[in-house]
């Protein structure tokens, strides 16, 4: 037996965006390795049989996602990436032979086959004759001239397009400025269904709806479903007639639910839940809802205490059901065979940062056609993590885990690691992310993770508690825990630590400039500065409104008693901050604000920056980049906290 060390990252392999064939008896999916090497990341198609066996090989990669089986179960469409732009691509599943059916300057994305299997519908960015320049100056008069992780640009408006395999062409079925996304397919392939903001305030309002075009005959799209919030279409029902998306149709700091839009009406078929229905997307697990074949009932993945689980719901009737549960399993992916009563998922687990796994509808129990756990990590043994609830003072429970070694008997120096979001949450599935935490807990350490108010899974009162009081609304949710692990003797008061990435980030910089109790703090991707932040992030506007409780001008007190930097005089911890250099989300000013404000007032600090990294560079950037976030992050607590340098 022997405990996982950094360099382990390289013999990571995780599997996602499961699709099951039509008639349930395989499944297609990306397999993610790390290329140590080469820094990078490969990414390429598998193939295993419902019912079990090795995996075969698809693809070559290094950058293959987004199988889909083609109706009859003949081929996968996939997307293959080549120079940071991605391009439609066909496997026949009896040559193996990937063919590329056409090209884009700006790439495609999200390739949905047609009922009859003959077209492929996608979206691609608008042609311009700007782009042909080497350096053409951004112009923009919307909020969206940025993204995370791609370069700044001139707002292109996508367009909805469909490729037709036996003709070999392609017809574009939206102009202007639709903004297209999520396309979907009516049962008969006469229309498509997708998520538009077609609206020139848009980029302000955040409004997104469902609408719906003819491709035989394309004219203007209509708009179904609500008239105002943002919502996106998942799946049509076989009666052409009922479309089920997911969404708010009303503020956005609201769960997402699954709604049912039929005949002018929306009916949610969620709300009995209160949790929020996930769709899935980059550092959030869940997958696209989807229709059971026989059409009574829709399958969907909503978050209930900080896992991502797997639900049914009749389609007339908003009852949903739990298919199963497993205790700290996350649902990472879904989708649904058509000929057969069987779903495929993806799950984490406590002892494996995931396998494919097939479930029977009727039976509704996961069974795992992969072991990439046991063949990867072979003899190693992670640290469980270990639940705890934690009552605060003022009457709110909050929901933690421990990860450390058992046989300790002595308080242990002991990390506060805070999530981002803030609308995200930790469970007790192993996580390939945050691999310190395991490198911690053989070094002796405890490691705390919390899910505060505002984290996910726990209904909307919950989720919406901390809206307008960020750090004001939540600290007592990680102090008082740690209060709690000291009074127990399981920590040690001179030896505490906090970090952080995103909002984890700023409830660093946050708790260090209001409380004392630190020895060390490393803040990841933070924010320092509210107001600068709403003026210069890409969700910067939107979160203001959805999250802050308005712009700054408005409330000016509110975001001095918010905001990091207003009190970065009163902090006293020796702080490392971490940051990509090309970070959008939370942008890397925010940082060097921070840095300044910390160097200016003595406090021990470093700054470190790595190139080109987005803001998700933790969970998908270069191996080497994660690797020295890792290694650095032990270093600095292992100095500042115990005077232990890691080796």
């Amino acid at each position: 037996m022997r405990r996982l060390q950094p360099d382990d990252l390289g013999k990571l392999a995780t599997p996602a965006q499961p699709a099951i064939s039509p008639d349930g008896t395989s499944i297609a999916y990306v397999l993610r390795t790390v290329d140590l090497e080469g820094d990078r990341d490969v990414r390429a198609l598998w193939l295993v049989a419902a019912a079990g066996g090795d995996p075969t090989r698809l693809t070559a990669g290094p950058a293959d996602t987004s199988p889909a089986f083609s109706p009859d179960g003949s081929s996968l469409a996939f997307v293959r990436e080549t120079d940071g732009i991605a391009q439609p691509w066909l496997l026949p599943l009896n040559s193996r032979e990937p063919e590329q059916l056409c090209t884009f300057p700006a790439g495609v994305a999200e390739l949905v086959w047609s009922p009859e299997g003959h077209r492929l519908a996608f979206v691609a960015p608008a042609r311009d004759p700007r782009d042909d320049a080497e350096e053409p100056p951004v112009v923009s008069d919307r909020l969206d001239y940025q993204s995370d992780g791609r370069p700044r640009s001139t707002p292109r408006s996508p367009q909805l397009c469909v490729f037709d395999l036996r003709s070999r062409s392609i017809r574009q079925i939206t102009h202007g400025d639709w903004w297209p996304r999520n396309p979907v397919w009516s049962p008969d392939g006469s229309q498509l269904a997708f998520a538009g903001s077609p609206h020139g305030d848009a980029d302000r309002t955040g409004d997104m709806g469902v609408y719906v075009v003819s491709v035989t005959n394309p004219a203007t799209p209509s708009r179904i479903g609500p008239r105002h919030g943002t919502v996106a279409p998942a799946s049509w029902h076989s009666d052409g007639r009922t479309l089920f998306a997911v969404g708010c149709a009303g503020p956005s700091d609201h769960p997402a639910e699954l709604l049912r839009l039929r005949d002018d009406t929306v009916l949610s078929l969620s709300t009995a839940l209160d949790r929020t229905v996930m769709p899935g997307a980059p550092a959030y697990p869940g997958g696209r809802p989807q229709v059971t074949m026989d059409g009574a009932a829709v399958l969907f993945c909503a978050r209930d205490e900080g896992c991502t689980r797997l639900y049914r719901v009749p389609v007339d009737d908003p009852s949903p059901s739990l298919v199963f549960a497993r205790a700290d399993s996350d649902v990472t992916g879904l989708s649904v065979s058509i000929g057969a009563a069987r779903a495929a998922v993806t799950l984490t687990g406590p002892k494996s940062f995931g396998e494919v796994a097939v479930i029977d509808l009727v039976e509704c129990e996961p069974r795992e056609v992969t072991s990439y756990a046991a063949s990867t990590l072979q003899g190693v043994t992670l640290y469980p993590r270990v639940r705890r609830a934690f009552d605060i003072s003022d009457g709110t429970t909050v929901e933690g885990w421990l990860i450390r070694d058992p046989d300790a008997v002595t308080p242990q120096p002991l990390l506060l690691d805070i999530h981002g979001g803030p609308h995200n949450a930790w469970n007790g599935a192993a996580d390939p992310v945050h691999l310190y935490h395991q490198v911690l807990a053989a070094k002796g350490w405890c490691v705390l993770i919390v899910n505060p108010r505002g984290s996910d899974g726990y209904g909307s009162a919950f989720l919406t508690a901390a809206h307008g009081g960020w750090g004001t609304e939540d600290a007592a949710d990680f102090l008082e825990p740690i209060d709690t692990l000291v009074a127990e003797r399981l920590a040690d008061p001179s030896r505490l630590a906090v970090t952080g990435y995103s909002y984890g980030g700023y409830a660093t910089c946050y708790l260090t400039s209001r409380d004392d109790r630190f020895a060390a703090a490393v803040a990841g991707g933070c924010i320092s500065d509210l107001a600068s932040f709403v003026g210069t992030s890409d969700i910067g506007h939107q979160f203001a409104h959805h999250e802050l409780g308005g712009l700054p001008d408005e409330h000016p007190e509110r975001y001095a008693r918010m905001s990091p930097i207003t009190q970065a005089a009163d902090v006293n911890t020796p702080t490392l901050i971490i940051h990509g250099e090309a970070d959008f989300r939370c942008p890397v000013g925010q940082a060097q604000q921070w840095f300044t404000a910390l160097r200016a007032y003595d406090v021990t600090t470093q700054l470190v920056i790595y190139p080109a990294a987005s803001h998700l560079f933790p969970v998908s950037g270069r191996p080497s980049q994660r690797l020295d976030y890792t290694m650095r992050i032990v270093d600095w607590l292992q100095t500042h906290v115990t005077g232990a340098v890691h080796k």
